[in-house]
């Protein structure tokens, strides 16, 4: 098993930036993606970015050039930083793992998930 515990949502102002931390215990060696997804109210869940365990990134076209996912595998920790954030970037936000390395935008391919964290972009 493997847990995912996110951290660092808030309320910010368009134009403002955040960042988000996952922190993974338990077996992540068996783990080679890890990802963020995001879903806001009457939407389906939408992949963010990913990055596999040799540091290879993926991004949704809307935040290309926006967000910037990232890891520490000292800390079993993977963020996601987020600039020039717009009111359609609120959702929650998820942290996901999975066994494979190969990108998938279908949240049913993920192994684990974290609880989420919420993030709110308004004036």
């Amino acid at each position: 098993q493997v847990q995912l515990v996110e951290s660092g949502g808030g309320l910010v102002q368009p134009g403002g930036s955040l960042r988000l931390s996952c922190a993974a215990s338990g077996m992540i060696f068996s783990i080679n993606l890890m990802g963020w997804h995001r879903q806001a109210p009457g939407k389906q869940r939408e992949l963010v970015a990913t990055i596999t365990s040799g540091g290879s990134t993926n991004y949704a076209t809307s935040v290309k050039g926006r967000f910037t996912i990232s890891r520490d595998n000292a800390n079993n920790t993977v963020y996601l930083q987020m600039h020039s954030l717009k009111p359609e970037d609120t959702a929650v936000y998820y942290c996901a793992a999975r066994s494979s390395s190969v990108t998938s935008g279908s949240p049913g391919d993920y192994d684990y998930w974290g609880q989420g964290t919420q993030v709110t972009v308004s004036s």
